[in-house]
């Protein structure tokens, strides 16, 4: 097995690296990919170091058998012909192909069989916030139809890459050291201290690409008609994003029913106990696989709704982890060798 990582020094790529080697996928040989600035970058994989090479349109690719790209859409799209020209299959991070028709949009406890079906040899990982929120649906959904959801998500500042985590730290140093900050960089306002309720750029009807992707890939993971409407906010935690989420069935559903079917759901941790402050937070899931999920209730303005508090790593199961899966995913189906 020939796996590649095209921005292996960015947080997604390096998070690969770590998961790669924590579920022992079987890499017999590895390629790093990355841009001018991190070509020549030396990483080590299972007691060997991997040298970075400079992302260019030639032949490298030809014997990669996976590809996980994590660089950004205007990569992914600029280099995905030159990725899989000689047959690799192509696990991409970015926005750049998930509501293409001809690319599946894929989170493995929901549909991974999408994945067998890519004619331009593409499978896109979703947006972290819907992966998190459709494994949590997911079990739901089988025991009624969702007809609407509405979340408020609370996202880290790993959602904006490894920079964006870095200068959150400094401005809190700068608070420290010197009362106010100067550093502003990633995130249109000062993070540190605060909330942002913008995520990416606003659209025209004055919801941001954010909460639309939220919309528009929950319909497509789940092949549902599902409504999604979204605020998100960009808030001063580290890692590991949260969502309050509330959702109508068609059918009314207890709590109990709901709670023992996300008991047995896979990829999913139910952390329950309010009356004696036990519930997920973020400083909790940080670091791990499953999606945590707690505080779940009836919605007092709706017999037929409930809502949940969830929380997960954007970087794990977010990004790196769901592409992992997937490519696990392929080869138990024998569709890659």
């Amino acid at each position: 097995m020939r796996v590649a990582i095209v921005g292996a020094s960015g947080a997604v790529g390096q998070e690969l690296l770590r998961i790669l080697a924590e579920r022992d996928f079987p890499v017999d040989d590895l390629v790093l990919f990355g841009s001018t600035r991190s070509a020549g970058r030396l990483y080590n994989f299972k007691g060997k170091d991997y040298e970075v090479k400079l992302l260019q349109h030639n032949d490298d690719f030809k014997g990669v058998d996976i590809a996980f790209t994590s660089a950004g859409a205007g990569t992914s799209k600029e280099f995905a012909d030159t990725i899989t020209k000689y047959g690799a299959v192509m696990i991409d991070n970015s926005s750049a192909f998930r509501m293409d028709d001809d690319v599946p949009l894929v989170v493995p406890e929901v549909n991974a069989a999408d994945a067998l079906k890519r004619p331009r040899g593409i499978i896109a990982n979703p947006n972290c916030t819907t992966i998190m929120m459709v494994v949590v649906l997911e079990p739901i959904e089988k025991l009624s139809h969702i007809k609407k959801i509405h979340i408020a998500s609370y996202q880290s500042a790993s959602g904006a890459g490894a920079a964006a985590m870095k200068e959150l730290e400094q401005q809190y140093k700068e608070m420290v050291e010197q009362g106010h900050v100067t550093t502003i960089n990633k995130f249109p306002h000062q993070l540190a201290y605060n909330v942002i309720p913008q995520i990416d750029k606003m659209t025209p009807n004055d919801y941001t690409k954010e909460e639309m992707k939220m919309y528009n890939e929950t319909r497509k993971i789940m092949h549902s008609d599902v409504r999604t409407s979204a605020t998100c906010v960009r808030v001063s935690s580290l890692r590991s994003h949260s969502e309050s989420v509330w959702f109508e069935t068609e059918k009314p559903l207890s709590v109990e029913e709901i709670r023992e079917a996300l008991k047995v759901a896979p990829g999913v941790t139910v952390v329950d106990d309010p009356q004696n402050y036990v519930y997920p937070m973020p400083l909790e899931s940080a670091g791990k696989d499953d999606v945590y999920v707690g505080r779940i209730r009836k919605d007092l303005a709706d017999d037929n709704s409930n809502t949940l508090w969830l929380t997960g790593d954007q970087i794990r199961k977010g990004a790196a982890l769901n592409a992992v899966q997937i490519a696990e995913y392929l080869i138990k189906e024998g569709d890659v060798k």
